[in-house]
């Protein structure tokens, strides 16, 4: 609970961030908030090269500690 808490309270900070940079930059209200909102609009391709490599990272690390824990228990039972 409290990491999901901290995550939560970081994603607020840095859209708080992003927010106040961009008023200061002169963007209007609209622009800056929905800039703010949705990031995957301001992004460019190798920003989302780098999303999709480290989202894919992710799921195979998930992906192959799955895995790991379904042979473990195969071979337990084997064993036994």
């Amino acid at each position: 609970m409290k990491i999901i808490f901290i995550t939560i309270m970081m994603l607020t900070v840095l859209m708080s961030c992003s927010f106040g940079i961009d008023l200061l930059l002169g963007f209007e209200l609209k622009t800056a908030w929905r800039n703010a909102i949705s990031p995957f609009r301001v992004m460019e391709v190798p920003e989302y090269f780098v999303f999709v490599f480290l989202i894919a990272i992710y799921l195979l690390k998930k992906l192959y500690a799955l895995t790991n824990k379904w042979i473990s228990r195969k071979l337990a039972k084997i064993l036994e």
